[in-house]
């Protein structure tokens, strides 16, 4: 039954948020709070050993039941959600909202989604959630992004609305391939998949990789991610950049690999060419950004391929970094939004040349930005490094005959991460005032709050990983 509230805790914030009006950012957040506590209690409580789990008759008639179950690294995805949604509901504290009750109130459906997307046991239940998550952020961004949110908005729906319904395609087809009683059920469609001819493996493998593909993205699925992330309000790229992404790599660790073996080890190498491919595509197109958000934006996209990788490369250690990796990520992701948030609401542009000189006018800020940038690129002591060692590692012992060639390359990414990301901290915090803004505000209360958590996460995990070591043991 615990599951059930932290789906139930941020949609009743939600509806509240809706009919709140100008109170709707302190229910939204409250609610946050609440659901932080569940999912901590979740992890901390449950996990592997004690596996907590629902299952009541949805649709019998079909075959789908409202299922829900959290192992290790769906409460690790519960946490991370947990943690994100209060520090991303802090960070415009103080800013005026048009509309807030709407505004507030689709952040938490988001919420919502985001849950039962890493709950649900059921393939139907999945793919509802899935969709639900989608919704909410296309009118966050269509009603409160930039100057070109709707097309930016369109497009990202169009990508994203293609891929699921070619996942509900494979999706009923796997579910009419088992004996239709519990059709749906997690552990009946990975029956159903296995038992499918390699062929028919072959095309229910790309209808499902390429809508997780584009979820995650990697290249070539990634085009609609840099604009929506440049275009959309900086909590909701938060969401977007932080956990939505990690619908995509947990949809392939859960919905993919398992259901097709055979296929997943046959395309295994040209998914893995072009993850690592998208890492260095995406750091030489980083390196030659001058806007701060779509450097970040293609950074993540980097990241991303990573990660990508090491699902495929599907090794005991590739497996367990990238779990760690994927909390690791959500984290350092959403503090380096965290801090372009704050300089650009400060220097009042997104645009690195018309900045700089931050550590003379807010030093605190500036601090905050170099050790945020030093856990992007994994330096040893941050909570970045032991996930991409791990990665690393996974990748080179991996059965492909490539492994090597991999590992090189996508060290190479690590490299070049390196440059666009130190290249960006020199062009904000140091050098000459290029903003035309004579005093730089110092952070306020909500924004103290945030950083601390973020760089408390950075420093603890960096020094003392074992606990998320241990929470999502395979």
């Amino acid at each position: 039954m615990i599951l059930v509230f932290l789906l139930l805790i941020p949609f009743l914030a939600g509806v509240v948020s809706f009919l709140a009006k100008d109170a709707a950012k302190n229910v939204a957040l409250f609610g946050s709070l609440c659901s932080l506590a569940v999912s901590a209690y979740v992890a901390i409580f449950c996990g592997t050993e004690q596996v907590p789990s629902i299952s009541i008759p949805w649709m019998p008639t079909i075959g789908a039941q409202f299922s829900l179950s959290a192992d290790g690294l769906t409460a690790m995805l519960c946490l991370l959600t947990g943690i994100i949604f209060p520090v991303t509901l802090l960070i415009n504290r103080n800013k005026n909202i048009e509309n807030p009750a709407a505004y507030y109130g689709l952040i938490m459906l988001s919420q919502v989604g985001l849950m039962g997307v890493f709950l649900a046991a059921d393939a139907l239940l999945f793919y509802f959630f899935w969709e639900l998550a989608l919704i909410p952020v296309y009118f966050l961004s269509s009603l409160w992004g930039g100057e070109r949110r709707i097309a930016v908005t369109f497009k990202f729906f169009v990508y994203t609305f293609v891929g699921s319904l070619m996942m509900l395609a494979a999706l009923i087809y796997l579910s009419m391939q088992t004996n239709g009683v519990n059709a749906m059920s997690w552990d009946n469609i990975i029956a159903a998949g296995k038992a499918l001819p390699l062929m028919q493996q072959h095309i229910i493998f790309w209808l499902l990789f390429v809508a997780f593909a584009i979820k995650m993205p990697i290249f070539p699925f990634h085009t609609w991610q840099p604009d929506a992330y440049e275009q959309a309000p900086t909590q909701v790229t938060i969401i977007l950049s932080a956990l939505m992404v990690k619908m995509g790599i947990y949809a392939v660790l859960r919905w993919l690999i398992p259901v097709l073996p055979e296929a997943t080890a046959f395309w295994a190498d040209l998914v893995m060419t072009l993850a690592i491919f998208g890492i260095v595509y995406a750091s030489l197109l980083a390196m030659v950004q001058t806007n701060i958000k779509r450097l970040v934006a293609y950074s993540s996209i980097a990241h991303m391929g990573l990660m990508c990788a090491a699902a495929f490369a599907n090794t005991d250690l590739s497996n367990h970094g990238l779990l760690v990796q994927m909390f690791n990520h959500g984290i350092n992701i959403t503090a380096m939004w965290v801090i372009v948030n704050m300089v650009e609401q400060r220097y009042g542009t997104q645009d690195l040349k018309k900045m700089g000189g931050l550590a003379n006018t807010a030093p605190a800020i500036a601090i905050a930005l170099v050790i945020i940038s030093f856990a992007n690129i994994a330096l040893p002591l941050t909570n970045g490094f032991i996930g991409e060692f791990m990665l690393f590692t996974g990748i080179f012992q991996s059965a492909s005959q490539y492994h090597i060639i991999f590992m090189v390359v996508a060290g190479l990414g690590i490299i070049l991460g390196a440059v666009y990301t130190l290249s960006m901290v020199q062009k904000v915090a140091y050098g000459e005032n290029n903003s035309g803004v004579a005093t730089v505000a110092k952070m306020n209360g909500a924004e103290w709050v945030a950083v601390i958590i973020l760089v408390a996460f950075i420093i603890v995990l960096g020094v003392f990983p074992q606990p998320l070591l241990d929470l999502v043991l395979l």
